[in-house]
């Protein structure tokens, strides 16, 4: 892609609407608009950033078993009447009339949606385990949506749901959610903890929250410093294993970490004091096992080896797609922009060509450009005729991990500069090496 030919409205000003890093940064790098009130346009540069994180999180649950599909975000109002939340649910939720009169909401959830779908084609204990998840726009109208998609009223969400026999399934089915959103945080660059948390209209008692530590976040938390060392890395882990499941589950959760709603002042007394943390954090995905309270309610069972008639074991799991745009920015920036992790990023490297028109820089710029395509990666090739520093100036707002810079005097001695946005570092080398560079980090991935 070429800057030229590119859609990128990026703004020099901060805007006064703006009271957090990443509502400030999206906004200048183009990466969104507001629609009105906590609702807004993915603009190409945010569109592609959403859409990477969406693959993850596919990838991920896949892996893991989970089959993907999709549910309508409009909903009628009688299945949320059958599981007794349609007015416990408050004025989060958006509720509506079609032309004929018949209640319909925007959906926040899915859980009753998924139960008529489960309960319409199950019957048999056979078809069990299973989990189903979609990716789908929600919309819960916030009293005060702010910090732009950190906290709107559209969001778009993963949610999944599992259906077991049992209780232990149903655990296993936890677990192994758990395991496959820790796979997907660090993949995204994050660290996301699992704390202890409030199940809220969800309902269930076992339930874990991920939280990414920013000063920004809306919640306070309470950790064991230990539980920050901990990594889950490129181990491979048997999902069907209940053991290794379980061992994952109890190596991260068996340090110290609750948010406010489940802060217990005696057991945080237990950590070693010089371990004891409170901080803000950002919630990026919650997982939770409610067992048949919607199975029963709305009549979700299935013929057992016994021939009984008996509810299915659920369990629902959510992450925040969009949410998570903004948690990375949160994590990852400095005062000159966003720096994307190598997993998100909408570019895998921006070409930076400081004397647009002169012969040489062109050709060695489009060179650059063909060999990194040839790799199987997108760049982003900075072709306008403006001035350096406001290339690099563009370039270090929206955040691109990668930066070759191409210039006439480099070019006599055969060199051109690959930067680390990160770091800040530069290093000279031949165009060709500058491209095996790049190409080597993106495939260690």
């Amino acid at each position: 892609m070429r800057l030229t030919r590119y859609f990128l409205p990026v703004l020099k000003e901060n805007p006064s609407e703006a009271s957090i890093v990443s509502h400030r940064y999206m906004l200048r790098a183009g990466m969104i608009k507001q629609s009105s009130a906590g609702i807004y346009s993915w603009l190409p540069l945010g569109f592609k950033v959403l859409k990477n994180i969406e693959n993850i999180v596919h990838e991920e649950q896949i892996r893991a078993g989970h089959i993907p599909m999709l549910m309508p975000t409009i909903q009628p109002a009688d299945l949320w009447r059958e599981s007794g939340r349609y007015e416990d649910y408050g004025e989060e939720m958006l509720r509506i009339k079609d032309r004929h009169g018949h209640d319909m909401l925007f959906g926040p959830t899915n859980e009753e949606m998924i139960t008529d779908i489960f309960r319409a084609h199950v019957g048999s204990y056979k078809d069990l385990p299973l989990t189903l998840y979609h990716i789908q726009w929600k919309f819960r109208d916030e009293r005060r949506p702010r910090f732009g998609v950190m906290r709107g009223r559209e969001f778009y969400m993963k949610d999944g749901y599992n259906f077991d026999l049992s209780k232990e399934d149903a655990l296993h089915a936890y677990n192994r959610h758990l395991v496959s959103y820790l796979r997907t945080y660090e993949r995204m660059g994050l660290q996301a903890i699992p704390m202890r948390a409030d199940s809220g209209p969800i309902g269930g008692d076992d339930t874990h929250e991920f939280l990414v530590l920013a000063d920004t976040g809306e919640s306070e938390v309470f950790y064991d410093s230990a539980i920050t060392d901990l990594k889950f890395g490129d181990r491979e882990i048997d999902y069907d294993s209940v053991e290794q499941c379980q061992n994952v589950l109890e190596e991260f959760t068996s340090r110290y970490a609750r948010t406010d709603e489940t802060h217990d002042e005696a057991a945080f007394a237990n950590v070693p004091e010089e371990r004891r943390r409170s901080a803000r954090g950002i919630e990026v995905g919650q997982i939770f096992y409610f067992g048949t309270k919607y199975s029963e309610s709305m009549g979700a069972t299935v013929i057992n080896d016994k021939q009984e008639q008996i509810p299915v074991h659920m369990g629902s799991h959510g992450i925040g797609v969009s949410r998570l745009v903004g948690a990375i920015i949160e994590a990852s920036h400095d005062d000159k922009g966003i720096i994307w992790p190598e997993g998100v990023t909408p570019f895998h490297c921006g070409i930076v060509n400081l004397k647009q028109g002169d012969a040489e820089a062109d050709a060695a710029c489009e060179a650059l450009y063909s060999a990194l395509e040839s790799h199987g990666l997108e760049p982003l090739y900075d072709d306008r005729n403006e001035r350096a520093g406001g290339k690099f100036a563009t370039m270090d707002l929206i955040g691109l991990p990668w930066r070759i810079t191409v210039g006439p005097r480099g070019l006599k001695n055969g060199v051109v500069e690959l930067t680390s946005r990160r770091t800040g570092e530069s290093q000279e080398m031949a165009p060709d090496a500058a491209v095996a560079r790049v190409a080597e980090i993106y495939a260690n991935l």
